[in-house]
């Protein structure tokens, strides 16, 4: 049912800075993409391209961030999510939870402009899964 690896996500205090670390620390010049702010999500998001796939990088948007509360017990940041493509959200979302998985919430609208889904971590191994819908067309 899950697809490739779209991107890991890292929470990071510093989003310039860290931005910064990615591009210029990599052997071979990641793309680095602007800033984007997803209010609905309560994130500030840059994305690097490394080549075989992208780090998304997520700074918190306000206090009440999702991101926020991740970097309260992790002051310097971390892993936050793994994001998986999926052919069909709203299949995946069935087989998922007739598995027992836990969804969080509704489809929302991601930082890709695509349909997105988070899985509960007690239920994936204590790893917080992200499920994207993968444009028309793609992989």
């Amino acid at each position: 049912m899950i697809g490739r690896l779209n991107h890991i996500a890292i929470a990071t205090p510093d989003l310039a800075a860290a931005a910064a670390r990615y591009r210029d620390s990599l052997a071979t010049p990641a793309k680095v993409s602007a800033p984007q702010a997803l209010p609905e999500h309560g994130v500030t998001t840059v994305f690097v391209d490394t080549g075989n796939t992208k780090l998304e990088l997520l700074e918190p948007l306000g206090a009440n961030s999702p991101i926020a509360k991740f970097l309260e017990k992790n002051p310097d940041g971390g892993l936050h999510h793994l994001c998986f493509e999926v052919p069909n959200l709203a299949a995946a979302i069935a087989t998922v939870k007739a598995a027992g998985v836990r969804v969080l919430g509704e489809p929302r609208t991601g930082a890709h402009g695509l349909p997105v889904v988070f899985l509960h971590p007690k239920d994936c191994g204590g790893v917080l899964m992200e499920l994207e819908e993968t444009a028309p067309g793609h992989g």
